[in-house]
């Protein structure tokens, strides 16, 4: 098992190693093998980028963000430019060309909502504007409109956990009441709890997933 100091050496060289992240602005801390992450970083999508290196790495347990924004001076624009720019984005990527996804934007802070069919869409809707230039973050406030019913969504989230994992299916336990799914368990990997989210969000009718599963190496 790793220290928290061997853990903190292993996050600083993934965010080297990370080509959209620059580490020089980049602080790690790790204690108890929850990682924090702290300094200025120069677009959201570098923030983005230096999450997921973060998360990448075995013996983090969790995450916690205390980066900020800091566009420079030819990155800064007005909220109703990067309006107008998001609602080109959208309108211009496959899925989403006649989904009502609505944007609004303060201080550079984009926040989108509506109604569309699948997860997926949303999670496409987010990674379409995050990369704009002058966008300082992005609020997801998109829902969804498929209705299934709890039992169909229960067993579709089963089933794909066993296909999609080598280890036992059975350490996480899957709880559906309305549209919310609800995951508690174990899992050896940052990378198995991800999986885990991705199953539950995919499967039709989801609106929300409460995560309470375990990173236990």
């Amino acid at each position: 098992m790793k220290t928290d100091s061997q853990v903190q050496q292993d996050v600083m060289a993934e965010l080297r190693f990370e080509p959209a992240v620059d580490p020089s602005r980049i602080g790690v801390e790790v204690k108890d093998g929850v990682a924090t992450l702290t300094g200025h970083v120069g677009s959201f999508s570098e923030k983005c980028a230096a999450e997921r290196a973060a998360q990448r790495v075995l013996g983090v347990r969790a995450l916690a963000v205390e980066m900020d924004v800091a566009l420079p001076g030819p990155s800064e624009r007005d909220d109703a430019d990067i309006a107008r720019s998001a609602e080109l984005a959208l309108r211009w990527t496959h899925g989403l060309d006649k989904e009502p996804v609505k944007v609004m934007v303060e201080n550079g802070w984009v926040t989108l909502s509506g109604q569309v069919e699948w997860d997926y869409l949303r999670r496409i809707a987010t990674g379409a504007v995050r990369h704009l230039v002058g966008v300082r973050g992005v609020s997801d406030s998109i829902t969804l409109r498929t209705h299934t019913m709890p039992v169909v969504v229960k067993s579709t989230i089963e089933a794909a956990l066993k296909r999609r994992w080598d280890g036992d299916a059975d350490d996480v336990s899957v709880n559906v009441i309305g549209s919310t799914v609800t995951l508690t368990g174990t899992v050896h990997t940052w990378w198995d709890r991800q999986i885990a989210q991705q199953s539950a969000w995919a499967a039709p009718g989801v609106h929300s997933v409460v995560d309470n599963l375990t990173v236990r190496y």
